[in-house]
């Protein structure tokens, strides 16, 4: 019985690596236009640093939301600088 908790337990530990694990959020303001940070860059990563980062513009005229794939830390569109702080805020959640 100890072998099959143990194959289950090894089991479960792998597939949590794929579980979002650590989160970053960055606030930010990216038009003189507008006030206050209502605008942010969310990163939600697995346990290897894989997901997604949305980024989220909030403007006089509207709300843009862009979605980003993230894998082992990297995207293969570019990021903006609050996006890439996300996902740096985000891999040091431990």
């Amino acid at each position: 019985h100890i072998k099959k908790v143990e194959e289950s337990l090894s089991g479960l530990g792998k597939r949590s690596l794929r579980f979002v694990q650590k989160i970053g959020v960055v606030r930010f303001n990216p038009f003189s236009n507008t006030g206050g940070d209502q605008s942010f860059a969310l990163a939600l990563l697995d346990g290897e640093a894989s997901g997604i980062v949305v980024l989220s513009l909030h403007g006089r005229e509207g709300t843009r939301i862009y979605v980003k794939p993230i894998k082992l830390g990297k995207s293969l569109y570019e990021l903006s600088k609050e996006e890439k702080q996300a996902i740096e805020e985000a891999k040091e959640n431990k």
